[in-house]
């Protein structure tokens, strides 16, 4: 049986650390048929992941429109083409509004929003044959984390600039989804799993009673990046089921 992405060429951008979810996407994709060009802003962390798969690896900053444009043409001069893109790029930071910096909404806007824009744009660019765009939304958008506004607005906006690039790329075949992981263990979360107090209070609020995994995460981009998804302009939730409660709170983790 033909595997899932066979003959597909996939970019998948924040792939630097194994137990990450771009990292596991890479995997998943490997096994089923994909060409890839891994990328991350240390080559050197991406090159240890690529060289497992066979894969390109890239260094490349979200924030770097020409470094993104230099990605998409890797996987043109490599392969000859791109189909599928998937954007796991990210970074960390909280605050209470009342306490967050002009600073801390700049970085989340310049990774999450901005960045995620320049991607769609620069991966469209490439896809001349239609293709697949997935980036990353976050639990945080469907339920209200004290001390997320900065992260989760610029999580939201991209959210919509999705759907709107939807509608315009969807005359040149081109789908254009989000993801929103729950809270799943990976290289990012691994401190708050090792608390478990944390991971009592998320528990309760998942109704499939179990944390999101990595492989999870990596079986829906599949999905979404496969000819099975005719989807476009999606934000699938990969939650447990949290999106349908909410989000424990401080007091909680004790």
């Amino acid at each position: 049986m033909m595997a899932r992405l066979d003959g597909k060429v996939a970019i998948i951008l924040g792939a630097s650390d194994p137990r990450s979810m771009g990292a596991a996407t890479a995997r998943r994709f490997a096994a089923e048929g994909a060409r890839l060009v891994l990328a991350a802003r240390r080559k050197e962390a991406v090159e240890a992941v690529a060289a497992d798969l066979g894969a390109t690896a890239v260094a490349c900053d979200i924030t770097n429109e020409a470094q993104l444009e230099a990605l998409a043409q890797t996987a043109l001069d490599t392969y000859g083409k791109l189909d599928a893109a998937i954007n796991f790029a990210g970074v960390g930071g909280s605050a209470p509004v009342i306490d967050t910096t002009a600073e801390l909404l700049r970085e989340q806007s310049e990774v999450h929003f901005v960045g995620t824009g320049l991607f769609i744009k620069q991966m469209a660019r490439a896809m001349t044959g239609g293709g697949s765009i997935i980036t990353t939304s976050s639990l945080t958008v469907l339920v209200q984390a004290h001390g997320y506004g900065a992260y989760a607005g610029a999580k939201g906006g991209a959210d919509v600039l999705v759907k709107v690039a939807a509608n315009e790329l969807g005359e040149k075949g081109i789908r254009v989804n989000s993801l929103a992981p729950g809270f799943t263990k990976s290289a990012m979360t691994e401190d708050y799993f090792a608390m478990e107090a944390v991971t009592k209070a998320f528990l309760k609020e998942m109704p499939l009673g179990r944390f999101p995994t990595v492989e999870d995460i990596a079986n829906t981009a599949l999905w979404l990046a496969s000819d099975e998804a005719f989807v476009t302009g999606q934000r699938i939730d990969v939650t447990a089921g949290q999106a349908l409660r909410r989000a424990p709170r401080d007091e909680e983790f004790v």
